[in-house]
Formats: C-alpha cells, sequence, structure tokens
C-alpha cells in the first residue's frame, strides 16, 4: 500500500499547487451539514463525536444498483457483496462476527429502530431513494443505541426535502435494469414522499440473478408550533441467488462458477440456492415541545421479515415478527450566547418473536424438517446524557446507558419441547467525547467509550442448527483522538484519527465441512489503526466554463492482531485478524463545468486479506477504476434532465469480494464484477413556490 500513501500525499500536494491560484471565494464550502447523532445537531465541524457523512452527491457519483461505492468512501468503513445483493459491513474490523449480512452495528431510518431486537440489519433492502443523508458513527455507540460495537448508522430521508417528483433509469452489463421513483407533495407543514424503486440483474457469476422491488412512504405533519407527527413505511421484495465460495484453484480456473458438487452435497446450482425475502417496516415519531427549553421524542414502530432460503445444506425458513419504541426527553439551557447545557434522558425497547424452521433441501424445495424453533428475544437499555458547549470552544458530550438482554429458545421439533435461555444483564457502557478548539481552524476531538454485543439470533442458533446459548458477550475499550484542520478559507478540510480498540471474549466465525457457520468466543483483540481524511473544493472563477472541482481521498491503516486466542490444540494468539485489510484507499474527484457537463472519477484499492485465524490463506490486494460522465440541464427552473454513463472496474481486476472466513474446505472465495458499464436518464419536477 505504499504506493497509495504516494498517491495520497501527491493529491496533497497537487490540490495545495492549485488553491495558490485561487483568486475569489465562493458559497460553497465544506462540512456544512447537520449532525443528528448523540443529539447533537450542530455542524459537522462543531461537533464532539466525529461522525462520517454520505450524501446524495456522493452516491451520484457511482452506480446506484449496490451501496459499495459510496460506503467505502468513508475511511474506516468497508463494505462488500458476495453476490448482488447481499451485503456485509466492516466498521473497523466489525465484519469478524458477520459471515453475510449485517450485524454488531445499530442502524435507524428515519428514527425507527431498523436493525432488529435479535441484532440483524436486512440492509439489502434500501435503495438509493430511501436516503437523503447518512450518518455513520464507528464504535461504540451504546451510551445512547444500545448493545454493540461495530458503529452506528442513522440514515435521513427528509433533510432536503422539496416538493415535486424524479424519475431515473438504468442499464447496463448483465442485462442491469434499475428504476427510481419518487413523488414529493405537500407544504412546510405537511411533507409527504412516496418512493419506488426496482432493481434487476442477472450477475456477473453463475447463479447471481437479483430482483428487488423497495417502495417507502413518509409524512410529517405539524399539527401545531408545539407538536409534530413523522409516519414512516418501508417494504421490500427482493430475491437474490447465491453462488457459494470457490477454493483458491476453481477461482483461478473460473471466477464466474458457482459452487460445484463434492462432499456429498449438491452444487449450488442443483440446490437452487437463493434467498427469498420480504420485509415491512413502519412507525410513527411524535416530537413535543413542552416548552421553550424542554422536549420529548417518542417512538413506536413494528416490523416483519420473511426469510426462505434454499440453501446447499438445508432449506430454511424465518418468519420474524418484531415491535419497539424508543422515548427522549431532552433539556436545552442558554446562558447569553457563549454557553449551551443540554440533558438528555431516555429508554428503548425492543421484542422479537421469531420462528425458524430448517428442512432438507430437495431441489430447491423443503423437505424433511429436521429443527423447528420459537424465539423471543428482548432487549431494552435506559441512557442518560450531558452535552456543554462553550462558545464553541469547548464542547463536551457524555451519556452511560444501563442494558439488558435476553432470549429464550423452544425447540418445537423435539419431544418433550425443550427451553434454553440466557440474560446479558445490567451492562453498562458509557461514553465521553470532547472537542477542543485550539486556534480557528485548529480542533482536537477526544472519545473513550465502552461497547457490549450480545450475540445476535444468528450466532445463537447458526446454520449448523445447534442452540449455542454458552456464548458470551464481546465487551471492551475505545480509545480514540481526532485531529482536524481547515485551510485556504475552508477549501481544504485535513482530518488524521487514531484509535485503539480492546475487544475482550470476541466472537468469531467458523464453519464446518458442509459450509454452515457456527461461532466462537475468542480471548480477545487488539485493534490498533490510523485514519486520514483531506477534501478539498476548488472553485475557479477566472475559468468560465468550470463550476467546481471536488476532490476527496480517504487512507486508513489498520493492526488487527489476537491477543490470547486457543482453541483446542489450535493456538492463534498474536495472528492477523481475518477479513480486515491492513490498509485501504480511497479517492474521488467530482469535477463540473459551467455547461451542464460534469466528469467523476472514483479509485478503491485494498491490501492482501487474510482469511483464516491461522493466516494461511489469503485474498489478494485489488485496485478498482471507475468513472461517470454526463450532462445535466435546467429548464424553466422547474424541470431538470441528466443523461448520464460510466464504467466500474476499468483495469479489469479479477478479486474476491465479500470472502467467506474460516471457511472448511478453503472456500473462501467469492468473485467480483469484471469490467462493467452503465447508463441512463433521469428527469426532475421542482415545484416553484408562487412569490
Amino acid at each position: 500500500m505504499q504506493k497509495n500513501i504516494v498517491l495520497l500525499y501527491s493529491l496533497f500536494c497537487c490540490i495545495t499547487a492549485f488553491s495558490q491560484q485561487e483568486e475569489s471565494d465562493s458559497l460553497l464550502t465544506l462540512d456544512e451539514v447537520t449532525i443528528r447523532a448523540f443529539e447533537q445537531n450542530r455542524k459537522a465541524s462543531l461537533t464532539a463525536s466525529t461522525v462520517k457523512i454520505i450524501d446524495r452527491n456522493v452516491a451520484d457519483m457511482h452506480n446506484k444498483t449496490s451501496f459499495v461505492h459510496a460506503f467505502n468512501t468513508i475511511t474506516g468503513v468497508r463494505m462488500e457483496e458476495r453476490s448482488p445483493g447481499s451485503y456485509r459491513l466492516n466498521i473497523r474490523g466489525s465484519s469478524l462476527r458477520s459471515p453475510f449480512g449485517v450485524r454488531n452495528t445499530k442502524v435507524y431510518w428515519n428514527d425507527l429502530p431498523f436493525t432488529d431486537p435479535g441484532g440483524n440489519t436486512y440492509f439489502n433492502q434500501f435503495a438509493y431513494n430511501n436516503f437523503s443523508s447518512i450518518e455513520i458513527f464507528k464504535g461504540p455507540a451504546g451510551s445512547m443505541y444500545g448493545a454493540g460495537t461495530g458503529g452506528l448508522i442513522l440514515i435521513n430521508n427528509l433533510d432536503r426535502w422539496h416538493p415535486g417528483a424524479t424519475v431515473e433509469y438504468n442499464t447496463g452489463s448483465y442485462n442491469l435494469h434499475t428504476i427510481f421513483g419518487s413523488a414529493r407533495f405537500g407544504s412546510g407543514q405537511n411533507k409527504n414522499q412516496f418512493t419506488y424503486a426496482h432493481n434487476q440483474s442477472d450477475g456477473y457469476r453463475i447463479q447471481t440473478k437479483m430482483r428487488r422491488d423497495n417502495f417507502s412512504w413518509i409524512s410529517q405533519l405539524k399539527l401545531s408550533n408545539k407538536q409534530q407527527l413523522t409516519a414512516s413505511v418501508l417494504f421490500s421484495d427482493m430475491y437474490y441467488q447465491t453462488p457459494g465460495a470457490l477454493t483458491l484453484a476453481e477461482f483461478i480456473a473460473n471466477p464466474k462458477a458457482a459452487r460445484p458438487a463434492g462432499g456429498g452435497f449438491p452444487s449450488a446450482i442443483d440446490a437452487k440456492a437463493g434467498i427469498y425475502q420480504k420485509n415491512i417496516t413502519a412507525g410513527f415519531t411524535n416530537v413535543y415541545a413542552i416548552n421553550s427549553s424542554f422536549k420529548n421524542s417518542t417512538t413506536l414502530y413494528g416490523a416483519f421479515t420473511q426469510i426462505k432460503n434454499p440453501a446447499i445444506r438445508n432449506y430454511e425458513r424465518r418468519n420474524e415478527p418484531s415491535l419497539g419504541g424508543r422515548t427522549i426527553f431532552r433539556f436545552i439551557k442558554k446562558y447569553g450566547h457563549q454557553k449551551e447545557l443540554q440533558f438528555i434522558a431516555g429508554s428503548e425497547f425492543q421484542q422479537g418473536y421469531f420462528n425458524t424452521q430448517v428442512s432438507r433441501n430437495k431441489n430447491g424445495n423443503p423437505d424433511t424438517l429436521q429443527t423447528n424453533d420459537d424465539i423471543n428475544y428482548t432487549t431494552y437499555n435506559f441512557f442518560i446524557q450531558g452535552d456543554y458547549n462553550r462558545n464553541n470552544d469547548w464542547i463536551i458530550n457524555a451519556g452511560i446507558s444501563l442494558n439488558k438482554t435476553k432470549v429464550d429458545f423452544i425447540r418445537l421439533s423435539s419431544y418433550p419441547t425443550s427451553k434454553q435461555s440466557r440474560s446479558y444483564q445490567n451492562e453498562l457502557a458509557p461514553k465521553i467525547s470532547m472537542r477542543k478548539k485550539i486556534t480557528a481552524d485548529f480542533s482536537l476531538k477526544a472519545t473513550l467509550s465502552r461497547g457490549f454485543s450480545p450475540p445476535t439470533i444468528a450466532e445463537l442458533l447458526p446454520s449448523t442448527g445447534l442452540i449455542s446459548t454458552e456464548l458470551d458477550a464481546e465487551y471492551g475499550w475505545n480509545y480514540e483522538l481526532t485531529a482536524s484542520y481547515y485551510l485556504l478559507k475552508n477549501r481544504l478540510h485535513i482530518e488524521a484519527t487514531a484509535f485503539y480498540f480492546k475487544l475482550n471474549k470476541a466472537l468469531v466465525q467458523r464453519r464446518d465441512v458442509s459450509g454452515a457457520d457456527f461461532f466462537v468466543n475468542a480471548g480477545d483483540v487488539k485493534q490498533k489503526g490510523i485514519e486520514l481524511y483531506t477534501n478539498y473544493l476548488l472553485i475557479k472563477n477566472t475559468i468560465s466554463f468550470i463550476d467546481h472541482l471536488n476532490i476527496k481521498a480517504s487512507y486508513s491503516r489498520n493492526h488487527f492482531r489476537y491477543g490470547t486466542f486457543i482453541k483446542g490444540v489450535d493456538n492463534f494468539s498474536g495472528k492477523t485478524v481475518p477479513s480486515v485489510p491492513a490498509s485501504t484507499f480511497s479517492a474521488v474527484a467530482d469535477l463540473q463545468f459551467k455547461n451542464g457537463f460534469y466528469f467523476n472519477l472514483t479509485w478503491y484499492s485494498a491490501s492482501r486479506i487474510f482469511l483464516n485465524d491461522a493466516n494461511t490463506a489469503t485474498a489478494d490486494a485489488y485496485h478498482l477504476l471507475g468513472t461517470k460522465i454526463g450532462w445535466t440541464r435546467s429548464l424553466q427552473k422547474k424541470y431538470k434532465l441528466d443523461f448520464f454513463a460510466g464504467a466500474d472496474n476499468l483495469l479489469d481486476e479479477t478479486y474476491s469480494l465479500g470472502n467467506d472466513i474460516n471457511a472448511a474446505a478453503n472456500r473462501f472465495y467469492n468473485a467480483a464484477p469484471k469490467r462493467n458499464y452503465y447508463a441512463g436518464v433521469s428527469f426532475q419536477w421542482t415545484r416553484v413556490p408562487k412569490k
């Protein structure tokens, strides 16, 4: 990764050289978004906790059929996709316990808890028109958001609302077809938004077809000067095939292949391996201002997920209804124009009533029943937080939560029925963050937090079918320091973060000979790293045909090692933690011309990745280059047309994305698409308010 460091340094030198020629100011500035995480409600440059943003501008630079490219622009964050629709998210190593899906990361959508009570997040049901911005906090967030050591994601959908409608169509390689549609109507007193998205593709590999239909409705009604009600509904219906992982020899011979038959198990094609998934989440948030200083925000929601999963070794069916709520009391007191004190107190409750049935898989259909389990999963927490701001010079944010989790399993397929239970209770999760302004342009941030994460349902009841209530919760302390510097009239932002996270009893994924996953507690994991970020906005008013150039670059260097980790006769102490590259680099350049043409260039690279605890298998480093060009034109101030085309993996790399970690029979590799192309058109109508 030394080449990446040189590239980052060269990029910095180039943009600094450009900046010396800048002659005039512009209304465009960096980091003006408002951060809502931890109830900070301030501009990003004035928060005590370091929070990163993915906005629609970043999303529009990529092929919008997948979230992978947008998430991988954030330093310390890595998203993978084993096959179209099968996401895995890594925030500073949190994919260690995720063979697939998003676990150990708390996700909220329009204030609704989107992570289910069992700890799983079906991130694949989202489409690009389900958000206007995404906030990402790296590290334990349990002081306000419950159990979890992997981070926090807040997805917002109404913070840039305006009346109008948008329709977009994309097509591309592998028979890609995507449709986005949205309608926004109402006023500032009653905002409404409907969205629809359809996505389908044959996929790069054999057995990777996917289809997803997504619908959302959001309505925000201002009932009075004191009260506001927001209702949200998200429904998705999707199907995607799962090709299975390959050995290195199979991957080299034909990376497009699906897993062949072997070991007494059918091939992925014969098993008709895939996921049939339906999700619905609905809820509302009521905000009531009791007086000028005191207000309450209460959220109630319900959700239901249905999963059918014909796999190589079995056929799994899951029904997962859940409900929950969250309430926050907020008190704000201002002292003159220089001091502000805020107190937060609240709680969150989630309850899941799940049923999981596992049968033999006979040619893609359920056959003989093997296990049938009812699962009740209850989690709740109470939290308090204080926030002090002295003239934006000192900002201190401190909170603590008390968490309890209880799970009951009743195995209905064996008689007499048996019940197994496990409680994880009275766990404290404190966090303190502070920001100190050293000069007008230079500040330091520090965070100390404790994370606590009990096993998810998928870990307590993995695909082996054995209930694992003996698993312990993982926990640890995170230490973090961030230096932030703004230069050149806020055109250039440089940020450096160093962190150390000592994780005890870390949950680690393993796979048996059949490919079924199971989990064990490691002794401890020591996660150290450095993250660098630069963002530069160049306005060249002296060149008539250029509107602006925005360059962002991110680099992370990780040193993740097992401490004491002995399982049976195997001693993995001191080994590199698998699934996490030692370094990653991302760069995005956005060039906008005044005549409506635009050009985007993206780069992402990752170093080699160890694939097992013994560090005997690796996935090679890879480098991805992408580009997008387009032309946009506004007509009569209320209509906007956009024509675009792009390409991903221009270097035509053969690489594995979403590797199977600690896989038996050395089946680690899931090939990602080679060079591919896309093109599309969008039409936007914005209602111009009457004067």
